[in-house]
Order: structure tokens, then C-alpha cells, then sequence
């Protein structure tokens, strides 16, 4: 089973960039500069940002269905972010070394299964989900804090 997986576009984010504490903290985003790698997986480019960097940690929702299912959560996103993480059967280091939580989707937005795997072991679970052909799309959430990662649709 072939798979796409991508990161957010950076473009809901760009105006963001740069923009004062006070405006940022107007708009229920912080500014973090990152002390450990790994810790602070940015959402765009799938990579952990490096120690020195800045990070925009807010929410985001990314379960936008009209559905029970509808979800927001926090992210963080490295700030200055450009190139948009897109890659079929490839997946990023940064899902690599995470518990991860799978929640597929019809559709409709409606979930049909989840599952909770280690990151190495990610495209079992792909091909599981992937096998009812209900199945339109699969979200992947870091298990142990709950946030949004990545996107993964069929290729």
C-alpha cells in the first residue's frame, strides 16, 4: 500500500513570524526558544527543531469535519518554516522515535478505527487502516501528549 504523509502548509502560519511577545500572546500563541533535541517537532518540516531555535507553540485544529469528531490541539511550529514536509512511503525521524496514536477517517470526517503504534513500526498499522477502503484519510497524533503530527493519505 502506497501512502502519502505531509506536514501543514506554512502559509496559515507566516504572519505570525516575528511578531511581538504582546501581539503573540494577544492571538493565544507563545514563543519558545528550544533547549533539547529531541522535544520540539515542528509541524511543517516534520523535524525537531535544534537547540537555539524558536518554536510557536498554539492551537490548531486539525479536525475540521462537522463531526463528534471535530479536534484542536496544540502544536508547535518552527518559526520561519517554509518547505512543507510532503513525501510518499517515506516516513519523517521525527514520527520515527514517537508512541504514536492513528485515528482513521471516512469521507465524512467520521472515525472508523485507531490504533497505537511505536513510530518504527508506523506502516503496519498504515496498511491495516488503509485496508478498509472506507478509509479516506489517517491522522497521527503523538500518544503520550496528545498533539497533532501529520497527515497520511493514500498515493
Amino acid at each position: 500500500m502506497s501512502f502519502r504523509i505531509s506536514g501543514l502548509s506554512p502559509l496559515p502560519f507566516q504572519h505570525l513570524y516575528g511578531l511581538p511577545e504582546a501581539e503573540l500572546k494577544s492571538l493565544g500563541v507563545v514563543r519558545c526558544t528550544v533547549d533539547h533535541k529531541p522535544g520540539y517537532p515542528d509541524r511543517i518540516t516534520m523535524e525537531d527543531a535544534e537547540p537555539g531555535e524558536t518554536v510557536l507553540l498554539l492551537n490548531h485544529v486539525c479536525q475540521s469535519a462537522d463531526t463528534p469528531y471535530r479536534a484542536s490541539h496544540a502544536i508547535f511550529v518552527r518559526e520561519g518554516a517554509m518547505q512543507q514536509y510532503d513525501a510518499v512511503g517515506r516516513v519523517p525521524d521525527s514520527l520515527r522515535i514517537r508512541l504514536l496514536s492513528l485515528r482513521a477517517y471516512d469521507e465524512h470526517g467520521m472515525m472508523l478505527d485507531a490504533d497505537v503504534v511505536e513510530g518504527k513500526a508506523i506502516e503496519t498499522v498504515i496498511e491495516r487502516l488503509f485496508a478498509d477502503p472506507a478509509v479516506r484519510y489517517i491522522h497521527v497524533h503523538n500518544a503520550r501528549r496528545g498533539c497533532y503530527a501529520a497527515r497520511v493519505e493514500r498515493a
